[in-house]
């Protein structure tokens, strides 16, 4: 069975899309951490980070580098934060994460923000790319 993700990047799930490339896609996450939490996933699916080949794995950070930049400039955040977990979601991930303190990385504390406000961060992300 495919992984949520999987899903998303066929269009089978809506999300709030940043970009993509031929391996890797971008997305808000949906229960951010921040404002403009974004989570960078490879396009094919795989459960575990260190098991990508090599050129998906080096892909995937050069792909994160650049929707960092993009991020940054459009929170105005201090730096952005990066963290790899994957155990919610069995499909290797990224997330960065808009930090202006050290609390803002705090996976135990979630929100929900309106659609329309997710819509305008994917904007604001977007067009800093």
């Amino acid at each position: 069975m495919a992984s949520i993700f999987s899903r998303i990047i066929a269009g089978e799930i809506p999300c709030y899309k940043i970009a993509e490339n031929e391996r890797c896609f971008a997305f808000l996450d949906i229960n951010p951490v921040s404002e403009g939490h974004t989570l960078i996933v490879p396009k094919r699916e795989e459960d575990y980070i260190f098991d990508l080949d090599d050129e998906d794995y080096e892909a995937m950070w050069q792909f994160a580098r650049k929707v960092a930049g993009a991020l940054k400039r459009a929170t105005g955040c201090v730096k952005v934060g990066v963290a790899v977990i994957g155990l919610e979601v069995r499909h290797a991930h990224i997330h960065l994460v808009p930090m202006n303190k050290e609390g803002d990385m705090d996976f135990g504390h979630k929100q929900t923000l309106a659609p329309e406000r997710m819509e305008e961060l994917a904007r604001l992300i977007q067009a800093e790319l």
